[in-house]
């Protein structure tokens, strides 16, 4: 039987839905939904037709183009104006083997896509915010700003839009109705050069024929609250909460527009919540709520606690209209237990370490009484686990005005907590049914799945989850928890890919990317800010200094989300960025490596770095970083390659031959073992190809192999290190040393923090120790996904699924077995369609199975596990070690001794003659 390709409604950029897109020639892409049961075998498209249409007028138009492509293919038509709206389907034209003439597939459906506001001249409002009646060096309470209008349009509203952002965090209601479903809108940006806004189709909660209110409460946070470590800073952007909007409605009948914006006729008043920090957390007092705050009616004209606004000036920041999706709710988890601690203190345990907030269903204690809420990740010694948190109190309380509070929650503050600490709750309420947590993270769409058949493997993978989902909360953090959240570069650099899997990333980390090179820019080095952007760090805190992998995030990252999505905009806007920091950014020293006098964080927190000094490794800084420089200085020539910029592509190949001679002849020897003889280093050399020929690079290899049994399997790599051993091993043919270091218990490993019921992946190997207690360090986070790096493998070797070109147009299947994991499959949503890979041995019949879909219109080189491919490692492997298939399901089967190539595990570590040999423990 022959199947069809079957298309989904056409995306807009990066956009999650195409409503509220910031530019008038929004970029096409179409997936195809085809899944195992009736994908076409072997199709390839060979054209595509968009139709659009574009009201009022009710042609369409049709464009024809010959291409293959059906990821980000320009806008057909003539360019969007503000505010309009365009429907758009399309469908394509292709064949598979043996077909002569290109066939149509049937239309997609109609996708709509809206232009927001694309000019500044859009704006006719300006910032509002409560005047400035004290100075005030402590939190900022948040505001509420309301504004009331008459409609009289004999019920037609046509359209009707609210165009808002803040100088703070908002929330917006019409007529009592929450505006969307976005938490700490608009998000973090570095404000001093772009400020995102959102836009929100409103008619179903106006009122056409009679009285409305725009009520909007703006809270601090990022834009004024406390950040930083070490007590941190207020106020870093301004001390005055302001709120920008404008509301439009159009009518059906004569098009007439009626405008609301915000200026000096709205009117604010204080909340209810007291206070509402990021760090500290929130206080709501019910005494002083308005229920009717936000649904004011005419006869309820009283203003005796509403004041005038001040307007402010127009923001020099550019307004955005992201690609980004927003945060918001995205699960919701009961407690799993309630328990006293030896001090009588009352804990409530929600069974995973998450970031969110809590919501209290009912709660009825006396006029004036107050609960509290303590958020912690652990506990220690049986009670709240604190000490991480440093700085960062992270309470929220609640004080009664003697009703009932049904349904409430902090509105303007986040934490990262699996326990909460409960003081003041009643004894004749249920805790435990009154309680759920609410998860939050920007809500980016779910693209990769992995599983196996080891439980503590896929428990790893969805401890790196986890990490994901609770640091991507509008922009790529470290932590959630703590006096820190920020967002530190060299964390998302190495986590890329392994994100880039597991979501669409390409909104939310372009639109960042876009903050660093802003902040970038302004510099007249081409400096990245220290570590963090958007940057909160003083310079008398942290020195403005040049470091490797941390600042190779403007290279690096860019080069990833092109690798992942195919989209060559990210590079063309970042170049600029890129050249700054390679050419300008970088201190050099003599011979065009790094500038060794120059302290770097290098491969940071090496297990054996003491805790009070985490930067302390057994991998020489400068070594790591000039490695590094070898390794931008190649990606710089690709990415100028593939933007055209043959003169740059020149001179940067040109650079990175030099640069790999320089490194080759400072730390190379002749045998190709390496001046730094640490994992990090030989592992690095291999990943990057630095060595000058094969023979030394697998001596080098075999020394690495050799250290790895002398640490027991067990980690002794950093930050550099760690996302990239078990590449390396696999790389040269020793997959099975690298399953042996997976699998591994003793600390320091990636299965010890599961052997101590982690739900997350933690900051220190050793976060907690074996008897319970935390770690002593200053920094020991419980939810860091840096050290989770390790699940690229899991999804590049052990289910063995890869991208061979941009935006997985072509992949490689390549299994490596290994280890006790006896099958193993990835789900991963191309841009193209599903991939689908899945493998199984069968140790009875001595036959391995594997099972693939390849989407439409993209193929697959497919390589079997073997003796001879597994020794070569995939260093080595190329076209003629497997076979190309195209587009379908595909099923392939063949011998495999299992007992065979279990026959040499484990591999057994190296152990000094002077030692007893240890019980091994592998999970």
């Amino acid at each position: 039987m022959t199947y069809e390709p079957k298309i989904a409604p056409p995306s807009v950029e990066q956009h999650p839905t195409g409503f509220g897109i910031g530019t008038g020639t929004p970029r096409l892409s179409w997936r195809f939904l085809n899944t195992v049961d009736d994908c076409p075998r072997e199709w390839e498209q060979t054209a595509y037709e968009v139709q659009v249409l574009r009201p009022p007028s009710s042609a369409e138009e049709t464009h024809y183009v010959t291409s293959a492509e059906s990821v980000l293919v320009p806008w057909p038509s003539v360019p969007l104006k503000s505010r309009e709206r365009a429907q758009v389907r399309v469908r394509a034209y292709g064949r598979t083997t043996g077909q002569s003439e290109p066939k149509p597939t049937s239309w997609s459906s109609w996708a709509t896509i809206e232009t927001a506001l694309l000019s500044k001249s859009d704006w006719k409002c300006l910032p509002i915010a409560r005047p400035v009646k004290d100075a005030n060096d402590g939190p900022l309470r948040p505001v509420r700003f309301r504004k009331s209008f008459t409609l009289s349009g004999n019920g037609d509203i046509g359209k009707a839009r609210l165009y808002i952002t803040s100088l703070g965090i908002y929330r917006a209601f019409i007529n009592g109705h929450a505006v969307g479903d976005q938490c700490l809108a608009p998000g973090w940006t570095s404000y001093h050069h772009r400020l995102n806004y959102q836009s929100f189709d409103v008619a179903p909660l106006l009122n056409p024929d009679g009285h409305n209110t725009v009520a909007v409460e703006v809270g601090e946070g990022w834009y004024a609250t406390r950040m930083g470590f070490r007590g941190g800073r207020r106020h870093l952007y301004g001390n005055q909460l302001a709120v920008i909007a404008q509301l439009e409605i159009v009518s059906n009948q004569n098009e007439a527009t009626f405008s609301l914006a915000t200026d000096q006729t709205w009117s604010c008043s204080p909340s209810a919540i007291i206070r509402s920090e990021f760090y500290d957390g929130e206080l709501y007092d019910a005494r002083e709520e308005d229920h009717d705050w936000t649904t004011i009616s005419p006869e309820k004209t009283s203003t005796s606690s509403w004041d005038s606004v001040q307007e402010l000036a127009f923001p020099t920041a550019t307004l955005v209209a992201p690609d980004a999706p927003p945060v918001r709710v995205t699960e919701k988890i009961k407690p799993v237990s309630i328990q006293q601690t030896p001090s009588g203190k009352v804990v409530v345990d929600f069974g995973q370490n998450l970031v969110g907030r809590l919501q209290v269903h009912s709660l009825k204690i006396p006029d004036g009484a107050k609960v509290t809420f303590t958020h912690a990740e652990v506990l220690e010694n049986g009670e709240l686990g604190t000490r991480p948190l440093r700085h960062a109190k992270c309470t929220d309380e609640v004080i009664s005005s003697g009703e009932e509070i049904t349904n409430w929650t902090p509105q303007y503050t986040f934490h990262g907590f699996r326990y909460v600490q409960v003081d003041g709750w009643p004894k004749d309420q249920d805790l435990l049914t009154n309680l759920t947590a609410l998860v939050m993270h920007t809500d980016m769409t779910r693209t990769g799945w992995f599983s196996c058949s080891h439980p503590m493997v896929n428990q790893l993978h969805a401890n790196a989850w986890w990490s994901m989902r609770g640091n991507f909360l509008s922009i790529p953090t470290d932590c959630p928890q703590r006096d820190e959240r920020l967002g530190w570069t060299g964390d998302i650099q190495i986590f890329g890919p392994s994100a880039n899997f597991l979501y669409n990333t390409a909104g939310m980390l372009g639109d960042w990317l876009q903050d660093v090179a802003a902040e970038q820019l302004k510099e007249r080095d081409g400096c990245v800010p220290p570590f963090v952007v958007p940057n909160v760090i003083s310079e008398e805190l942290w020195p403005h200094v040049p470091q490797a992998i941390w600042d190779d995030v403007v290279v690096l990252s860019p080069w990833d989300l092109y690798r992942s999505y195919g989209d060559i905009d990210i590079l063309r806007r970042q170049y600029a960025s890129m050249l700054a920091w390679v050419d300008r950014g970088i201190r050099r020293g003599p011979d065009g490596l790094w500038d060794p006098e120059l302290w770097q964080l290098g491969d940071w927190l090496d297990p054996t770095a003491p805790p009070v000094e985490p930067g302390d490794a057994r991998t020489n800084g400068t070594l790591v970083a000039d490695a590094y420089l070898v390794h931008v200085t190649n990606t710089m020539s690709q990415i100028s390659e593939v933007l055209g910029e043959t003169a740059d592509s020149t001179r940067f190949k040109a650079d990175f031959q030099q640069l790999k001679a320089k490194f080759q002849a400072k730390y190379i020897a002749s045998s190709g073992l390496l001046v730094g003889d640490t994992q990090t280093a030989l592992s690095l050399a291999i990943m990057l190809d630095l060595h000058p020929t094969a023979e030394q690079a697998a001596h080098a290899a075999s020394r690495l192999v050799n250290l790895v049994r002398l640490a027991k399997f067990r980690v002794a790599t950093g930050f550099a290190g760690t996302p990239i051993i078990a590449h390396a091993l696999t790389k040269t043919g020793h997959h099975q040393i690298a399953y042996r270091m997976l699998q591994e218990k003793n600390r320091p490993s990636w299965m010890y923090p599961i052997t101590m019921g982690a739900t997350t992946v933690w900051e220190r190997w050793d976060s907690m120790l074996p008897d319970g207690s935390i770690n002593p360090g200053e920094m020991t986070s419980f939810n860091h996904y840096a050290l989770g790096s390790i699940i690229n493998w899991l999804h590049s070797s052990v289910a063995g699924v890869s991208p061979m070109s941009p935006g997985w147009k072509q992949v490689r299947i390549n299994p490596i077995p290994g280890g006790t994991i006896d099958s193993a499959e990835a789900k991963y949503d191309t841009p193209y369609g599903r991939l689908e890979c899945r493998w199984s041995v069968h140790s009875t019949e001595d036959r391995f199975d594997l099972e693939i879909l390849v989407p439409p219109n993209s193929s697959a080189l497919v390589i079997l596990p073997s003796e001879e491919t597994l020794s070569k490692g995939t260093k080595y492997l190329d076209d003629n070690d497997g076979t190309w298939v195209g587009s379908g399901h595909h099923k392939f089967s063949h011998p495999w001794k299992w007992s065979g190539h279990r026959s040499g595990w484990p591999p057994k570590p190296i152990i000094p003659i002077m030692r007893k040999p240890e019980p091994e423990n592998i999970a």
